[in-house]
């Protein structure tokens, strides 16, 4: 009787050790789900910068949120012409990154992500950094959702991009032109011509006057172009966004402007390769020497050379523009650049946390300087900073100059978000291939162009 007392009670506790044992089990992933959801992983996507430094930057900011708040960061870098085809096709899997970067994106998809309602709103973000900021700043973030009906910060403004003029001061000196570079449009664009002309008397056949993009490949064509129009007064939307292109005048001042820009590279003076340029060959093909001058929307150029300095300091040369063709001051188009936080991003709060910490004045100005001058501050207080003024430096000194006491304006995609389709296609740069490589006049060409873009208008107007 005992002994079958005694394996009962064995029984009995086995049950309960099976008990303990699978109530232990099953209580087991949530305790795991607890503790991956205190372990979130910030995932960043951002483009990569042109050189090391710069990323560098970034990656510091990130260690000291990471030290100060004891949370993960997992950042990606991509390439320019890489990254927006990134967002996207992140977006269509519906796993894209909590905080997305792309150099480009304010001139193309942003204002359409926000239109279609896919960003966050980031107001709450801006609104404590509001009085850092110059309303034209806000302007270019503030942005029109439809699918809410309504305006209101969908981006981070960070820090802000013009387009600048380079060129070779020891080859104007030895195409004996050491005199100042004019200030009046016609004359300064024939300065150049002039130079080839006169090193190709010394045997130099391979240098070229003017390194302009032409390419359907390279946003830079269409944000050069976008310059060209600003300086001849040509504005397609007005400040209400409303498309202008339909007036007349409108019309024959492109046909004029194309058939100018592109006779550039008919006649010679233009690089025969600037028809098949992606964003980096300008500077590649400046960098070789094989243009005297180039425009080019960053300083991204003299920026690469600051390690030699002879060629920084000695041989290379910014500049403003000229005046206007009808003799008035240039005025510069600037873009501000901006990441996003996406609807569908895994992490938003966190997101919004890290985008914080970063606009904050003290860890927003090294991340800045890190890019060694290739963008500027978005802040005024930021520019009391030595670096930005020091006229020892015959590039930033310059640009800095230019931003901050000349006019600017905002690029027409922070005006009117179908606009920014005509960035993402290139109007212009499809135009200038019609024009160099099909061999279509610039009155067709022009046409062609205005048709297209009052279309896009037309389908933005009717997705309202």
């Amino acid at each position: 009787m005992i002994i079958i007392r005694h394996k009962f009670l064995a029984i009995i506790l086995l049950f309960i050790l099976s008990f303990i044992l699978v109530t232990c089990s099953a209580s087991q992933p949530q305790n795991s789900v607890q503790k991956s959801q205190s372990d979130r992983v910030l995932t960043i996507w951002w483009n990569r910068g042109f050189y090391p430094e710069q990323d560098e930057a970034l990656q510091k900011v990130i260690a000291n949120w990471q030290e100060k708040t004891n949370k993960k960061v997992e950042i990606s870098f991509f390439s320019t012409d890489d990254i927006l085809a990134a967002g996207n096709d992140a977006l269509a899997a519906g796993k894209p990154p909590d905080i997305f970067f792309s150099q480009i994106g304010e001139f193309t998809l942003i204002p359409q992500w926000a239109w279609e309602g896919k960003l966050v709103d980031v107001s709450d973000v801006i609104e404590p950094v509001k009085n850092l900021y110059s309303d034209s700043v806000l302007k270019s973030v503030y942005l029109y959702n439809n699918v809410e009906s309504k305006s209101s910060n969908y981006s981070v403004p960070i820090m802000q991009q013009g387009i600048h003029i380079h060129y070779w001061y020891d080859l104007i000196r030895e195409a004996n032109l050491e005199e100042e570079i004019p200030k009046n449009w016609d004359e300064f664009w024939q300065f150049w011509q002039n130079a080839q002309k006169n090193l190709r008397k010394q045997g130099k056949n391979n240098i070229y006057g003017l390194g302009l993009p032409m390419s359907i490949d390279a946003t830079d064509t269409s944000t050069v172009f976008e310059q060209i129009l600003e300086a001849n007064n040509l504005q397609i939307v007005d400040e209400q966004g409303k498309l202008q292109i339909d007036k007349p005048e409108f019309r024959q001042k492109i046909i004029d402007i194309l058939e100018w820009y592109t006779s550039f590279y008919k006649n010679g003076y233009v690089p025969p390769n600037a028809v098949n340029w992606r964003n980096s060959d300008n500077n590649t093909n400046f960098l070789n020497r094989n243009s005297l001058m180039t425009i080019n929307p960053s300083m991204s150029i003299p920026s690469s050379q600051q390690e030699d300095k002879e060629i920084y300091l000695n041989q290379m040369r910014t500049i403003d523009f000229p005046n206007n063709p009808n003799g008035t001051k240039p005025i510069s188009l600037v873009s501000i650049k901006q990441p996003v936080i996406f609807t569908s991003s895994a992490h938003p709060k966190l997101a919004k946390e890290f985008l914080s910490y970063l606009v904050q004045p003290e860890n927003l100005g090294p991340y800045i300087k890190g890019a060694r001058g290739r963008y500027f501050p978005i802040m005024p207080q930021l520019w009391e900073d030595p670096f930005w003024s020091d006229t020892k430096d015959p590039h930033i000194s310059v640009a800095s100059q230019q931003l901050t006491a000349n006019q600017t304006r905002l690029f027409n995609n922070s005006i009117s978000p179908a606009y920014s389709q005509v960035y993402s296609e290139n109007i212009w740069g499809k135009a200038m291939r019609q024009i160099l490589i099909e061999g279509l006049s610039s009155t067709e060409v022009t046409d062609i162009a205005i048709e297209r873009i009052t279309e896009i208008f037309s389908q933005w107007e009717t997705r309202q």
